[in-house]
């Protein structure tokens, strides 16, 4: 899939993160993974994203991802554009975009380089040696100790063809507003906030098209509900939507730092798809905070 057809095909519709199934062990447990990601297609999101944050990528080896990138293409590969992770510093991260290259993803996400402040210029460096590296679609994810000012990304976007999309960790509307001027549609804009579903409505008047669910998970016919309420600027439908489900798991995922991928685990399994655990240093919800999930989540099925 040539760049400019992937970025056309995340604007269609909603955009898929699942979770990186583990066995009792903590491995990688493929078998589930792929019952998921089989399962996940099935309902008709634009894309999917593996080993991503929702994926627990910043637990996995460099091994581990390129395991669960091969996992993807094969399992839906044919049916949905996979895109991959490409983590860490700079040399690693061009590694890991080799490697998904050639393993027959579609795309890459470029998530923040590990443990360390950057000026603008080193930043862009590092999205330049990624994009060289390579000739799939570049999404960078800005947000932590990434954040991408305009100047930066409209640079970027004029020297990489292949750049095709931000990717949006921050929410700061100034710096989305003078993106999306400098920029245009140059680029595909993703909304990348923590339970996205809550951002997306305003967002949308900013540009950002789409959003990455990570309530599509387990509960995919209302993540794609609310993504079509949300395209379709229904505002009461949206706001009676996160009031029933989306502020009430927000106050169960705001109980504990690393929820936000616990939680998700814990749906799947309340819906009878065993999420599994998760690995640390995340924690799993408590008893009495899966009760909780459990009976919200029986309220919009």
């Amino acid at each position: 899939m040539r760049p400019t057809e992937l970025a056309a095909r995340l604007t269609t519709g909603l955009l898929s993160f699942p979770v990186t199934h583990f066995d009792d062990r903590l491995a990688f447990d493929e078998t589930r993974y792929r019952e998921h990601l089989a399962w996940q297609a099935g309902f008709g999101v634009a894309g999917l994203f593996a080993a991503g944050g929702t994926g627990e990528g910043f637990s996995l080896t460099s091994a581990e991802t390129r395991a669960v990138v091969r996992a993807a293409v094969r399992e839906v590969g044919g049916r949905l554009p996979v895109i991959a992770p490409a983590t860490g510093g700079t040399a690693r991260a061009v590694a890991q975009a080799r490697a998904a290259a050639e393993d027959g993803a579609a795309g890459l996400l470029l998530m923040p380089p590990y443990l360390t402040e950057a000026s603008q210029a080193g930043l862009a460096a590092h999205v330049d040696a990624v994009c060289a590296a390579v000739d799939l679609g570049v999404i960078v994810y800005s947000r932590a100790n990434a954040v991408f000012d305009d100047v930066t990304v409209a640079a970027l976007a004029e020297r990489h063809p292949n750049l095709i999309g931000l990717k949006d960790g921050v929410g700061d509307i100034e710096r989305m507003t003078r993106t999306y001027a400098r920029v245009g549609e140059r680029l595909v804009y993703i909304g990348g906030l923590p339970t996205a579903e809550t951002f997306a409505l305003p967002l949308l008047q900013l540009g950002v098209s789409t959003y990455s669910s990570a309530l599509y998970n387990f509960l995919p016919e209302f993540a794609l509900r609310f993504f079509a309420a949300v395209r379709a600027q229904d505002r009461t439908a949206v706001y009676a939507m996160l009031n029933a489900f989306v502020l009430p798991y927000l106050d169960i995922r705001d109980r504990s730092k690393g929820y936000a991928v616990s939680i998700i685990k814990a749906g799947l399994t309340e819906v009878g798809r065993d999420g599994g655990r998760v690995r640390p240093p995340l924690t799993d919800l408590t008893a009495a905070e899966r009760t909780a999930l459990a009976d919200l989540i029986r309220k919009v099925r």
